[in-house]
């Protein structure tokens, strides 16, 4: 099945699964809402923890709401495992649903190595379907959203399309994938590649599952079609490509430039005498660049700069107590890296949204707070609605006394009892006993296990 060129593959639903998604959405939308309505834009409202997967369930069905009215919902959770968990289960609960995940960088603050270019590559893509109105259901981090961004601009300038039918200049076409970063091999494996080898171009857009291979007659594309990047062998034909910049930053003449400018803007000393400075003046990406993503923009962008003006946003966890403690740990190893004179670091602030800034960001919002429940705590029971599926409300086994409590209370074994020490034991007394020793003066042998001590009158 060939993807629609309106739509992201990873969107899609096979034609197979349309009754599985027509019949989740109608039992989706028969279970009572497990939280309180979206308040109006820049209020607040407080929504009451959810056990298990619930948190996901009440989540897309605030997401099918709001899709319903065109309106975008973006999820902030504490950490990134809660993210991840809550895109996927929320798509279990509600196929139709357009849910995308802003995955995070996963290096540390001011880290010497670049990001996978995987992830550069899905974070590209989620941006864009978020400026296009392509994204119901946004999910991300709280602290993947103090990263500062790309301006939306960069990305728009950035970003054309091949057709097929269409007539291609190929070496117009090798100076536009360089200027967006994209690098030239010999075979495309992985993300931001390309080849060409007389009428057969090969393209690995970012954003994009599979790589693309363009059949050229003459200067006219004839065919596209995707193969795969171990085989090399295409699998489908499809009617257009698009094609993503390969970095979050621009690398062509006006960005390297750019950066010069401001760099010796920022840092004091002779620039000549940085490795970072000399790299990224020949055109070569040194490791952790992306942490001076300021210095090729005259300004940068924020998360909130992607999203429409009615967005509803759900704040999951304990958000203000995550960017808090990121802010802390950026704040030590900014201190602990700074003294290197050869890299100087950008301030914390220049790179990352400020705990205030992302509040103020915010306000404008309207926003529910979904506090996530952990496993053991005490206080209110689960929601009537998802009661019968998590077993609340049934009695308890007999023999037992509130769970954990109830566990604690029991009489230990007799087989976890602790034994009286009895008396002392002669190897030679005991028959079966191994007493070869080796030169250090340790059994080189296992004897076995000592016979219980006789039982007390």
């Amino acid at each position: 099945m060939s993807p629609a060129p309106d739509l992201p593959a990873a969107v899609l639903i096979p034609a197979a699964a349309l009754p599985f998604a027509a019949a989740s959405a109608e039992r989706l939308a028969a279970l009572p809402p497990l939280v309180p309505p979206l308040p109006p834009a820049g209020q607040r409202a407080q929504a009451a923890g959810l056990p298990g997967s619930a948190d996901a369930l009440a989540i897309a069905q605030l997401g099918v709401a709001c899709a319903a009215s065109a309106r975008l919902l973006v999820v902030f959770c504490a950490d990134a495992l809660a993210a991840q968990r809550i895109a996927d289960e929320a798509a279990w609960f509600a196929p139709g649903l357009r849910v995308a995940l802003l995955p995070d960088w996963e290096t540390l603050p001011y880290d010497h190595f670049s990001p996978h270019q995987d992830l550069v590559s899905e974070r590209l893509a989620t941006l864009y379907r978020v400026s296009r109105g392509e994204c119901d259901v946004l999910v991300v981090a709280a602290t993947t959203a103090l990263y500062r961004l790309a301006p939306p601009a960069y990305l728009a300038a950035f970003t054309f399309f091949l057709k097929q039918g269409t007539r291609l200049d190929v070496e117009g076409l090798r100076a536009q994938l360089s200027l967006a970063g994209y690098q030239h091999v010999t075979q495309v494996v992985s993300p931001g590649e390309f080849s060409i080898r007389g009428g057969l171009i090969d393209l690995f857009p970012m954003g994009s599952p599979l790589p693309y291979r363009l059949d050229l007659f003459d200067n006219d594309i004839e065919s596209l079609k995707t193969f795969d990047a171990d085989t090399q062998r295409t699998l489908y034909p499809v009617p257009e490509v698009r094609l993503l910049p390969a970095r979050e930053f621009p690398l062509d003449d006006a960005g390297r430039t750019r950066f010069r400018s401001r760099y010796r803007e920022v840092f004091e000393g002779d620039p000549s005498k940085s490795a970072l400075y000399r790299d990224v003046s020949n055109g070569v990406i040194p490791g952790g660049i992306e942490y001076y993503l300021p210095l090729f923009f005259d300004a940068t962008a924020t998360l909130a700069d992607y999203l429409p003006a009615d967005t509803a946003v759900v704040l999951h966890g304990d958000v203000q107590e995550a960017i808090t403690g990121f802010w802390q740990d950026t704040d030590a190893r900014y201190k602990l890296l700074r003294g290197d004179r050869s890299r100087p670091l950008l301030p914390p602030g220049d790179v990352f949204l400020p705990v205030e800034a992302f509040n103020g960001v915010l306000k404008s919002f309207a926003r529910l707070d979904l506090p996530c429940r952990r496993a053991g705590s005490q206080g209110r029971g689960p929601h009537p609605a998802a009661a019968a599926a998590s077993g609340a409300g049934r009695p308890p086994r007999r023999g037992s006394a509130g769970g954990a409590q109830g566990h604690l209370a029991r009489p230990t074994p007799r087989c976890c009892s602790r034994r009286e020490p009895g008396p002392p034991r002669d190897d030679a007394a005991v028959p079966g006993r191994i007493r070869a020793r080796g030169p250090a003066g340790r059994r080189l042998g296992r004897a076995p296990p000592n016979p219980a001590p006789p039982r007390s009158a």
